[in-house]
C-alpha cells in the first residue's frame, strides 16, 4: 500500500474513491492548478522527510467544490458566478499513519505531481519510495502546495485526515495529447486491489480476483513499461 505499508488497516493508501465523497460533474482547473479536475484525480506526492530524502506516495486529490453544488447541498439558491470570494481548494486525504501524513505535519506541505509512469505509479503506491529531489523524471507537471489539515474521522478502523492543498508553484514540464491507455489504467486499478490486501474490511478473494483481472488486461493491451510494472507490484507483494 502506498507509504511502505505502514498502515495495515489503510483501505487505499492515501487514495479515496468517488464515492468516498461528492464531486463536481464540470471539468475545471482550479485556481494554480496546472491540470483539470473532476472526480477523484489519481496523483504522486513528494514530501520531504527527517532523512532529507523525499518520500514518494499516491494522493488522490478532490477538486473544490462549485457553488451550485454547495448550494444544492443545502438547499439555496445557486450563488452569483461574480462572486468574489476565493475559490475553495483541492483536497485530499492521507490514511493511516503514512509517511505522507507524518510529513505534511512535519513540513506543511509538498510536491503533487502527475506521471503516466506505470513503474513510478506502483512503486509509489505499495513500496517505500524515496529520492533526491522533489520532482520526479516522469512527471508531466507539478505543484508545490501548502498542506493544511482540516478535518479527520475514522473509516472502519482506519484513521484519516483530511488536507486542503494551496498551491505555490509549479510547472508544465511536457504537454502530451491524452489518449485511453488500457494498460496504464489496469495499473491504477490493481494497485487499488493491491492495497486493499490484509485489511479486514474488504473480501480478500475478490482482492485477489480483481487482481489477477486487471494484471490479465494490463499485461494483454500495455506495453513493456506496463509489464514491467506488474513484474514490480508482484515483486512488492512478495516481501
Amino acid at each position: 500500500m502506498s507509504d511502505g505499508g505502514e498502515s495495515p488497516t489503510a483501505p487505499t493508501g492515501d487514495r479515496t474513491t468517488a464515492e468516498d465523497r461528492p464531486s463536481p460533474a464540470d471539468r475545471r482547473s482550479p485556481e494554480g492548478w496546472p491540470v483539470e479536475l473532476c472526480g477523484v484525480t489519481e496523483s504522486v506526492v513528494t514530501t520531504l522527510g527527517p532523512n532529507d530524502l523525499w518520500n514518494v506516495a499516491a494522493l488522490g486529490l478532490h477538486p473544490p467544490e462549485t457553488p451550485s453544488d454547495a448550494d444544492s447541498a443545502d438547499g439555496t439558491t445557486p450563488s452569483d458566478p461574480t462572486d468574489s470570494a476565493a475559490e475553495p481548494p483541492v483536497t485530499a486525504r492521507t490514511w493511516g499513519n503514512t509517511r505522507t501524513r507524518r510529513n505534511f505535519h512535519r513540513q506543511g506541505g509538498g510536491y503533487v505531481q502527475f506521471v503516466r509512469d506505470p513503474v513510478d505509479f506502483v512503486d509509489a503506491t505499495l513500496s517505500i519510495f524515496e529520492v533526491e529531489q522533489p520532482v520526479l523524471d516522469s512527471a508531466d507537471a507539478w505543484v508545490a502546495v501548502e498542506a493544511e489539515q482540516v478535518d479527520s474521522g475514522v473509516s472502519g478502523a482506519t484513521r484519516w485526515e483530511e488536507w486542503e492543498l494551496t498551491p505555490r508553484d509549479g510547472a508544465v514540464e511536457r504537454e502530451t495529447v491524452p489518449t485511453v491507455n488500457r494498460g496504464f489504467n489496469s495499473v491504477v486499478e490493481a494497485t487499488v486491489a493491491a492495497s486493499r490486501l490484509g485489511v479486514d474490511a474488504y473480501d480478500q478473494t475478490e482482492l485477489q480476483n480483481r487482481l489477477a483481472y486487471f494484471e490479465d488486461v494490463g499485461r494483454t493491451c500495455g506495453d513493456d513499461r506496463v509489464r514491467a510494472a506488474f513484474d514490480r507490484l508482484r515483486d512488492h507483494l512478495a516481501e
